[in-house]
């Protein structure tokens, strides 16, 4: 596996600061009344996101969850645009018909977030068989978390990428915990990468902290995916810093201990210490980033604000193709 360039390091820090960094702020508008529905936060999970979608352009097709907003900032949707979704405005990315667990943007490859466990799964393989049968070379790629591989999606989708050869990279984000309940009490295999040959395909497990890593994983995955090789499982082991969803506990389940020793873990102080420490980019180049990045979140969170409530009378728009319609 091929390990990034300094510029490509420095993209890297980049899109995850800006997870970060949205995902603090929508963090913050919970707590303060203005997102109307749940709240799933990304953060410290950053390095997934922004390493695999690093490696995909844009007319490959990424299919995501309900804790979808950094894979859709990775693959390309504004923060003001995800911002003023949560809010529910018209400026949304869906017309403030989606919140945050119905993230859709197709012009960017975002094809879609779900609240149901499982069916990004089957969506990524039913495009990729898509992009198969046309001749295409683009790869679909979708994200999950360890509670999905216990679903019978898991098996099917990775049972026909497998026999089709399908140009698509399955990316499980094992954070440990399905909601609550801890993946070791689950199942009695936790190695989720192992469980690619019971299916004849590759399974990698990397450190889904370690942004380099997850990049390499990725750039072999997708390249293996666009020549016709066929179909890999990377497991990203990382660990989410807050709760399941902003205003549930976070306590009982876990321990303090626990979540401040993968704090220490961190992906974005982890890339930022290694870039320095071998010379990939100098303190000044960082923090001009950080200085960017925070302007612009702060921005989004007031244009979001500033933004339109979705009129009434539009209700029924977004319900069927007008184009089929016609």
């Amino acid at each position: 596996m091929t390990p990034p360039s300094p510029t490509e390091v420095l993209a890297l820090y980049r899109t995850m600061l800006v997870i970060r960094r949205t995902e603090e702020q929508l963090a913050k508008s919970h707590q303060a009344g203005l997102i109307p529905g749940p709240c799933h936060t990304y953060v410290g999970e950053e390095a997934v996101a922004a390493g695999v979608c690093a490696n995909l352009r844009a007319d490959d097709m990424i299919f995501s969850t309900h804790r979808g907003h950094g894979h859709a900032l990775a693959k390309g949707v504004s923060p003001r645009a995800l911002i003023a979704e949560l809010y529910g405005r018209a400026t949304g990315v869906s017309h403030g018909r989606g919140g945050s667990m119905h993230l859709f943007a197709p012009e960017v490859g975002l094809m879609g977030t779900s609240g149901i466990v499982g069916p990004c799964i089957l969506q990524a393989a039913g495009a990729a068989y898509t992009f198969q049968l046309l001749k295409r070379d683009q790869v679909a790629a979708a994200f999950f978390g360890d509670g999905a591989v216990n679903n019978g999606a898991f098996h099917e989708g990775l049972n026909l990428a497998a026999i089709y050869q399908l140009p698509v990279v399955f990316v499980c984000e094992n954070n440990l915990y399905a909601t609550e309940v801890p993946f070791a009490y689950a199942t009695r295999n936790p190695d989720v990468a192992s469980r690619g040959a019971a299916y004849g395909l590759p399974g990698v497990g990397v450190d889904g902290n370690d942004a380099p890593a997850v990049w390499a994983a990725a750039q072999a995955a997708v390249a293996r995916a666009r020549g016709g090789g066929g179909p890999t499982l990377i497991e990203a082991r990382t660990y989410r810093t807050r709760a399941h969803a902003e205003g549930m506990r976070d306590g009982s389940y876990r321990t303090r201990e626990e979540v401040e020793a993968w704090k220490a873990r961190d992906p974005l102080r982890r890339l930022r210490e290694h870039a320095l420490a071998e010379g990939w980019a100098v303190a000044a180049d960082l923090e001009a980033v950080e200085a960017e990045v925070k302007a612009q979140v702060e921005a989004a969170a007031a244009w979001a604000e500033s933004s339109p409530w979705p009129d009434p009378a539009s209700a029924s728009a977004h319900v069927y193709s007008e184009a089929a319609h016609a």
